[in-house]
């Protein structure tokens, strides 16, 4: 089972925000140990807003599920000992600061892996660790934009726009996670950690390989094309009646059955038209032909005639409809967590082997310092080392939860 894959396996999450709680996220759900460690205030990720779940925004919540929580100073030197006693024994760390921070503070790769060369320690960053980049900061949004991502979404006519979803950093986060396991198995035959530099760049790169491809094979600069897509005609959105639909008809035989479905076969022959190539080519014509004809009919119309002859297409869904969407809920993708103040939280679920993954129901997200002296104690402090580091605040503790 999935959600026991990795069992047995000690994580520490120096991470905050989108990309490493995303790799954190995965590899809990595939049953690590994680312990996400906080400064005193929480992580920046708690705060940003709207939509809140209790105090904290459902970003965090969706981000940071089946973790535990230590709040820990690193401020003081105490808080960088009690990292460093946790990382002797850890499989895996996980950080996203700055490049060059965990190094100032004494939990640098190099001192940590004197230590226990076994660890696998991966750095998360904007740009790479280093380069003349390095030390910029950048999120999601700067990055879409730095990377080319943002010259290529939206309309003609539209200022340059982002993908409302994060989707630089959650890509970033599965990309992290794959180096991770890589890393792992590496470690298995060897014995040997070693430091992964995983950058949001280099995904949003990877994120776009064919648009880029495309540009390094004929140095044409792609346009923005709304839904369409830029290699293939007709493979975009459609108004109709009383909404939208996506149609991808570009195939040959799909072409040509879009064509009689719509009543117009002589578009078969017309030489603008008898190829993907040549449709996309002749883009605008293609849909200021076939554009009045789609808003003759509602939606439902269209999805089934369509879909009788095999043409691809499906509505132009919002998330009212995804919630209510058949397939998501018989893929289980809609999970549940019982928080004990919060009642039951949903988030989407893990995506491999759904149905049996997001059967048993996850772990919310802990509180600040959760479980501080639970992890401690596992570490082998003692009751009043422990008591000591509460008492000068280098460690947090909020339990049980309250509800806000």
């Amino acid at each position: 089972m999935m959600r026991h894959a990795l069992d047995g396996l000690t994580v520490l999450d120096f991470t905050h925000i989108g990309a490493g709680p995303t790799c954190t996220m995965l590899l809990a759900d595939m049953g690590a140990r994680v312990i996400k460690v906080e400064p005193p205030q929480g992580e920046l990720g708690r705060q940003l807003g709207p939509a809140w779940i209790g105090d904290d925004s459902a970003l965090y919540h969706a981000f940071n599920r089946n973790k535990l929580g230590l709040s820990l100073d690193l401020k003081t030197p105490q808080g960088v000992e009690v990292a460093r006693t946790l990382a002797r024994t850890a499989d895996v760390l996980v950080e996203s600061m700055r490049p060059g921070v965990m190094q100032r503070i004494g939990l640098g790769y190099d001192v940590l892996s004197a230590h226990n060369p076994g660890l696998v320690y991966a750095s998360i960053s904007a740009y790479g660790q280093d380069g003349p980049y390095a030390e910029r900061p950048g999120v999601d949004g700067i990055i879409q934009a730095d990377s080319g991502l943002m010259s290529i979404i939206g309309t003609p006519a539209s200022e340059p726009c982002k993908v409302q979803a994060p989707v630089v950093d959650v890509f970033t986060g599965y990309v992290a996670a794959l180096g991770i396991l890589a890393k792992m198995m590496e470690r298995r035959r060897d014995g040997k950690g070693g430091q992964l530099d995983i950058n949001l760049l280099n995904a949003a790169l990877a994120l776009q390989q064919p648009s880029i491809a495309g540009y390094l094979a004929d140095g044409v600069l792609p346009k923005r094309q709304g839904s369409a897509a830029p290699y293939s005609a007709p493979n975009e959105a459609f108004e109709t009646a009383d909404g939208w639909i996506m149609v991808a008809a570009y195939n040959g035989g799909r072409w040509d059955r879009l064509c009689e479905v719509l009543g117009r076969v002589d578009l078969i022959h017309d030489q603008r038209f008898e190829t993907s190539a040549t449709r996309v080519a002749n883009r605008e014509a293609m849909r200021d032909t076939l554009g009045p004809l789609f808003k003759a009919q509602p939606s439902e119309h269209w999805l089934a005639v369509l879909r009788k002859v095999d043409v691809l297409c499906t509505r132009v869904a919002d998330y009212t409809d995804l919630v209510g969407h058949p397939q998501v809920a018989a893929n289980a993708m809609i999970a549940g967590m019982s928080h004990p103040a919060l009642g039951t939280i949903q988030v989407p679920g893990f995506p491999i082997n759904s149905r049996e993954s997001n059967a048993v129901p996850h772990a919310p997200a802990p509180a600040l310092g959760e479980h501080s002296a639970d992890i401690l104690a596992s570490f082998g402090f003692s009751r009043g080392a422990i008591a000591e580091l509460l008492d000068r605040k280098v460690i947090g503790s909020r339990h049980p939860r309250t509800a806000p």
